[in-house]
């Protein structure tokens, strides 16, 4: 199993028992493409499952990442360790034939 679930709502409690709705709220979801992680036990995989309907999910192993980073989130890779400055393959092309005209 995983360690956490990535639980997105994707359609609206309106119109739906007043059961759903709470269950919803329960997990702590507000609107529309509001996204939380939460425990992955059997409990909030019984909730998850009572609005499977209204809900997306998504199984997330957090077990490789370092202290202090977010979920979902990468460290940013620094630009000057490329060798390029940065540019996209477009620009070195671009670039590249910009200086052989030149020469």
């Amino acid at each position: 199993m995983a360690d956490k679930l990535r639980v997105t709502q994707i359609k609206s409690t309106i119109s739906h028992i007043a059961r759903n709705r709470a269950t919803i709220r329960a997990l702590g979801l507000k609107r529309i493409g509001h996204t939380v992680e939460i425990p992955d036990n059997p409990a909030t995989r019984g909730m998850v499952r009572q609005v499977r309907f209204l809900v997306s999910v998504e199984e997330v192993a957090d077990a490789g990442l370092p202290k202090g980073v977010p979920a979902g989130r990468t460290a940013a890779v620094p630009s000057e360790g490329r060798g390029d400055g940065g540019a996209s393959p477009s620009q070195r092309s671009e670039d590249s034939e910009d200086s052989q005209e030149k020469e």
